[in-house]
């Protein structure tokens, strides 16, 4: 069976804590890093200001429903791959949420073992059609999944948390980042903000001052060209 990759950071929003609870133990027991919104408000939020490898949104949310918080991301340009979970299991319903832009559809009551192989495909095809993202500074790209920058002929070695962190600053190049919020979605055992300022000096170390810009009183972003 294929795995994910370790730490993959998936966004559920469910509002029913029964289901929300033993989907968030399955996927923890199966390497995902998992958040859990109990609402369409909450979801839009984290969605909006961290990044994710995956959206696991249920249709019937408070708030606001999960397809329009599906239309909304889309909206603001996120592109997190998205598989709606729902108890509507007719034709317009599921072509309703692939039209706002989910990438799967999964009716209620499910198989534990359908829902984990769509979240792998998920993972699969977005690995595939995403393995490296640009960066603005020079025409350097990072290799997602190598930890390695690509430099014209020359390559930069990253540790995996230095690339995660790069990763992530870079897929929202105009976004400021707090340090609260990197440390949520790159660190995931750290304790400190402080964890956050030190890796951006090792970032800076290997790729010059200008890779990473900081926003005096806000936290950083990615360095403009």
């Amino acid at each position: 069976m294929t795995t994910p990759p370790i730490g993959s950071r998936v966004l559920l929003v469910e509002d029913d804590p029964d289901l929300s609870g033993m989907l968030r133990d399955l996927l923890e027991e199966e390497g995902y890093a998992v958040t859990v919104a109990d609402d369409g408000q909450a979801g839009l939020h984290l969605g909006l200001v961290r990044s994710w490898d995956a959206l696991v949104v249920d249709r019937g949310l408070p708030a606001i429903e999960g397809v329009d918080l599906v239309r909304r991301l889309r909206r603001q340009g996120i592109a997190t791959p998205v598989l709606v979970l729902t108890a509507r299991g007719t034709l317009t319903d599921r072509v309703e949420g692939l039209d706002a832009g989910a990438q799967d559809y999964l009716v209620k009551p499910f198989e534990v073992e359908e829902l984990l192989a769509r979240l792998r495909a998920l993972l699969r095809r977005t690995a595939t059609s995403e393995d490296a993202v640009e960066l603005p500074v020079g025409s350097r790209r990072l290799i997602v999944g190598e930890s390695r920058v690509l430099d014209g002929d020359s390559e930069v070695l990253l540790s995996r948390r230095e690339a995660l962190l790069l990763e992530t600053l870079a897929r929202r190049p105009k976004q400021v980042f707090s340090r609260e919020d990197l440390l949520g979605m790159a660190f995931d055992n750290a304790e400190t903000e402080g964890a956050v300022d030190t890796y951006v000096y090792y970032l800076r170390r290997k790729l010059g001052k200008e890779t990473i810009e900081t926003v005096h009183g806000v936290g950083y972003r990615l360095g403009r060209a």
